[in-house]
């Protein structure tokens, strides 16, 4: 467990410095690096005959892409007669979700990988494409929306893994993404604060929700995906072990306490 943390706070260390910009941090938050698809990418390539060097530069150059699909999601389009400020802050955020997407092709270029840009401009393609079909409400079903959402958020994962023919953490990462979106969408909505999935739904034509019945569904497609990883980590090999502890860890005190504590709130 030790050493997996320490490599991964180097990585984390490695990302920091590669999307550090003096001009952009003036206007915009610095993006989120997110903990877990850390780990998974870590946990995977930890378990391959690549090199250290090449394991680094997959894990830091897929992470740059997952950080630039995740600042481009941060523009809300529809902002209109915005103060000057506002309307520079989101051109700029645009631009530097362009600026991350250039560092992953960069880091890439200079090992001449050109198998894995590929792999990974794939992937930005296929997200893409689904955030459009569930922002233009193209999925006639609950079920459909939340199976799409999954594949958005470890679609990127799942393409590296089948990239280095390490397939087997695919439905647990698959599972555990979701979950934590799901998890992210509730707490936002408890807050008041804006929550996009719960207002796809409730201005669904196809879904017909109101907040309180997509605050149920979002619950329920929670608790089914906590049962799901935990059925599916136990049909992990043993060389994933760290990726296991961190979960059960996580699973724990990140969803079944929370809940517990809103349940008694």
């Amino acid at each position: 467990m030790n050493n997996t943390n320490v490599n991964i706070e180097h990585l984390r260390t490695s990302i920091e410095h590669q999307i550090q910009h003096p001009y952009l941090a003036k206007y915009i938050s610095d993006p989120v690096i997110c903990e877990d698809k850390l780990m998974f990418l870590t946990s995977l390539l930890q378990d391959t005959d690549l090199s250290e060097d090449k394991q680094k530069h997959y894990i830091i150059s897929t992470m740059l892409v997952q950080i630039a699909l995740d600042t481009h999601e941060l523009v809300n389009s529809s902002t209109m007669n915005e103060e000057d400020h506002v309307t520079k802050s989101r051109q700029l955020t645009v631009l530097a979700g362009d600026y991350y997407s250039g560092l992953y092709y960069y880091l890439l270029s200079k090992i001449e990988d050109l198998p894995m840009i590929h792999t990974l401009a794939s992937a930005i393609k296929e997200i893409n494409e689904l955030k459009m079909k569930i922002y233009n409400q193209d999925f006639p079903s609950i079920a459909q929306v939340m199976d799409a959402l999954k594949q958005v958020e470890s679609l990127l994962i799942q393409r590296v893994a089948e990239f280095v023919n390490q397939p087997m953490m695919n439905k647990v990462a698959g599972d555990w993404l979701l979950a934590k979106r799901l998890q992210y969408e509730d707490r936002r909505f408890r807050k008041r604060e804006n929550s996009p999935l719960i207002e796809l739904l409730i201005k669904s034509t196809l879904v017909h929700q109101n907040g309180a019945q997509a605050l149920r569904t979002i619950e329920k497609y929670m608790k089914n995906q906590m049962v799901s990883v935990e059925q599916s980590l136990t049909h992990l090999p043993g060389s994933f072990s760290t990726l296991k502890t961190y979960l059960q860890h996580h699973i724990y005190h990140s969803f079944y306490l929370k809940h517990q504590a809103v349940e008694e709130g």
